[in-house]
């Protein structure tokens, strides 16, 4: 057993499982996915530790534990059709890929997402289609989505991502000021005109710039 397969296996035990993530799929999920892969040059080391951790574009993967809790929170099944705003560099996406039958991921920096495409295919996760865009906008032509999860901090949530959930589709997004601790929601579309909001705790994530959050100038 390599030494990031055990630490690996350490940070779902302690980190995650330990925490109160209990969801079997998304703890094997993230014993799966090598960490290691996904954080910039010379942060391999730092790979499973507690903490978020840069990647290009002076933007950061988050920290392990945030991740897993935002995975359980959407409740994914083998099956179902999940949509990623902000895939960073593709972290996220692989764990969910392990999980289910296809992810799309948008992402606004095209360094990023063509760097992230080029990582995951080299890895061979097959089921998931990334692309270049505004993800506050969703992604009309794949919708409607049995999951949503925004890995952003928005001042709202945005009204097209709720349109392209499914009936009983749940959306996780981070909501509040784009500076200090937002709130992570969890919204489930119980009609066609109506939702379930649940406030899940205290998070901290990058602004969500786009049409359905901030603009790139805005104060936050």
């Amino acid at each position: 057993m390599s030494g990031f397969r055990q630490a690996r296996d350490a940070m779902v035990e302690h980190q995650i499982a330990a925490r109160g993530v209990k969801d079997e799929s998304v703890l094997q999920a993230m014993r799966q996915v090598p960490r290691e892969n996904f954080v910039a040059p010379g942060y391999e080391d730092a790979a499973y530790e507690d903490r978020a951790l840069p990647i290009d574009e002076g933007q950061t993967i988050s920290q392990p534990y945030v991740v897993a809790l935002m995975i359980a929170a959407v409740e994914l099944k083998p099956r179902d059709r999940v949509l990623e705003v902000g895939a960073g560099s593709g972290y996220a996406a692989a764990v969910m890929s392990r999980i289910a039958g296809a992810v799309y991921a948008i992402e606004r920096r095209a360094s990023l997402a063509e760097a992230a495409a080029a990582r995951l295919a080299r890895l061979d996760y097959g089921n998931i289609h990334i692309r270049t865009g505004d993800g506050t906008t969703g992604w009309s032509e794949e919708a409607p989505f049995d999951a949503i999860l925004v890995s952003a901090g928005g001042p709202v949530v945005p009204q097209l991502l709720k349109d392209q959930l499914q009936i009983s589709g749940r959306l996780v997004i981070p909501v509040g000021s784009g500076t200090g601790p937002q709130h992570l929601m969890k919204i489930t579309r119980t009609t066609a005109e109506t939702f379930e909001e649940k406030d899940l705790g205290k998070v901290m994530f990058v602004p969500l710039v786009g049409e359905g959050g901030w603009p790139d100038d805005s104060p936050r």
